[in-house]
């Protein structure tokens, strides 16, 4: 068969789909770019918000227009709390991904017995039941010079605005064993920087009555595999930054000092509203001890604009709380209704008012990006190269610094590929990316 992969969403949504990819294609099926010219068409649904789940169907239609003899198949989070009928032939919950060229082939087997010999237009969601992590193996990442291992799926939370704790449900880990052979065979495959993700990161383990060492005690085993030269960390729970973890974080030779850590609003009676689980007082005091083991981390962050009930000094208290944690990048969302959520119930801002101040709160993050990388100048780097092109005559490599700055650098004659980590020294910085000479 011929697979079309459509993915919407977050990278743990993308690293699904690479894994439902590899599936297929060990399965002896093709893979294609083209939703018109294949056999099968796959979206991979995403529900974060009203908006994401209304792009979800309306992809879904459009394949099913465009390709009226394809068999198409919704999977993820919209999928999965959607209660009318999905328009695929085929929906698949959050937690049976793994499943997914099973169900293909006997739905066309099915179809090809059948009577009917067309497929159905709707389908209404088989909710997951399952309380266990459904594990793909290991997944290969068909392009990007970074890969990501999945440790984890599901959150406790319940903040107000959050539908994923319905869509993805309750904290499931997957075990050590697998994350680290994972990790092994990326190694082997040439990745030299590995991203640890999860839906809630800092949870790993809590299904298995463990705490934040469970998470530790994962990644000292994966920055021990041989050919790791750069660990980076997904989102992180503030809570989780106590004194302890911090002390284990610095232990980790491959640790990559760029931390996110989840903030949402910079105003406590909007985080009590938000059902998040510390004050501002409290994510300084992280912050600081952050800096203190890290001093040129990055620290990047997401912040809602126009949450229910947000008063104008309510988000003057966030400008204010960005401007002093000096932060270097904020994503920005100004707040969008989710539907089956507490907040949705909340009295609403007008959308003028939610997008007028998410475009101040970007002011302030281009501004604050702009200065992070303007510190840098001098100081000695890394980058891993994403790319090589011509410009001006000259080889010119484009990469990140280990703290997570785009930046540019003349090859000077040296030979580098792509997926290199190459030293050198920052001389300087447009906006939010650095240039630098490279050394040795």
């Amino acid at each position: 068969m011929k697979v079309y992969f459509l993915t919407l969403g977050c990278r743990v949504n993308q690293y699904e789909t690479d894994a439902a990819r590899r599936l297929f294609l060990d399965n002896g099926h093709i893979n294609v770019d083209s939703p018109e010219e294949a056999d099968v068409c796959i979206v991979n649904t995403c529900s974060v918000t009203g908006e994401a789940d209304r792009k979800s169907n309306q992809m879904l239609r459009r394949m099913a227009k465009n390709n009226p003899s394809a068999v198409i198949v919704a999977m993820g989070c919209s999928s999965e709390i959607s209660n009318g009928e999905v328009p695929a032939d085929i929906v698949i919950g959050t937690r049976e991904k793994n499943t997914v060229v099973t169900r293909v082939e006997e739905f066309l087997a099915a179809r090809e017995n059948s009577a009917l010999g067309h497929k159905t237009s709707h389908v209404r969601p088989e909710v997951s039941k399952t309380d266990e992590y459904h594990d793909f193996g290991t997944v290969l990442s068909p392009e990007g010079t970074r890969a990501f291992i999945k440790i984890e799926d599901g959150c406790n939370n319940f903040c107000t605005y959050c539908i994923i704790p319905y869509a993805r449900g309750r904290v499931v880990s997957r075990s050590e064993e697998a994350c680290v052979k994972e990790a092994e065979f990326l190694a082997q495959s040439g990745f030299k920087e590995i991203i640890v993700s999860g839906i809630h990161l800092c949870s790993y383990g809590k299904d298995q009555g463990k705490d934040i060492t469970a998470l530790l005690d994962l990644l000292k085993k994966i920055d021990a595999v041989p050919g790791i030269e750069r660990l980076r960390l997904g989102s992180l729970e503030p809570k989780s930054m106590t004194p302890g973890f911090i002390s284990g974080l610095k232990e980790l030779k491959h640790l990559c000092p760029h931390f996110h850590l989840s903030l949402q609003s910079g105003s406590d009676t909007v985080l009590k509203r938000m059902n998040r689980k510390y004050d501002t007082a409290e994510y300084e005091d992280r912050v600081n001890a952050l800096r203190a083991e890290f001093p040129d981390m990055s620290l990047t962050t997401d912040i809602i604009t126009g949450f229910p009930g947000e008063t104008a000094e309510e988000f003057e208290e966030t400008i204010a709380f960005a401007e002093k944690l000096k932060f270097a990048k904020i994503h920005v969302f100004p707040y969008s209704v989710r539907e089956g959520t507490r907040a949705a119930d909340m009295p609403q801002i007008d959308m003028s008012v939610r997008k007028a101040r998410a475009k101040l709160l970007i002011e302030v993050s281009d501004r604050l990006s702009a200065e992070f990388a303007a510190a840098m100048t001098g100081k000695e780097a890394d980058i891993l190269i994403e790319k090589i092109e011509e410009k001006d005559g000259k080889n010119v490599a484009e990469g990140y610094t280990a703290n997570y700055i785009r930046t540019f650098a003349e090859c000077g004659g040296r030979e580098f590929s792509r997926g290199d980590i190459a030293k050198g020294v920052i001389t300087g910085s447009d906006k939010e990316t650095c240039l630098m000479k490279f050394i040795g």
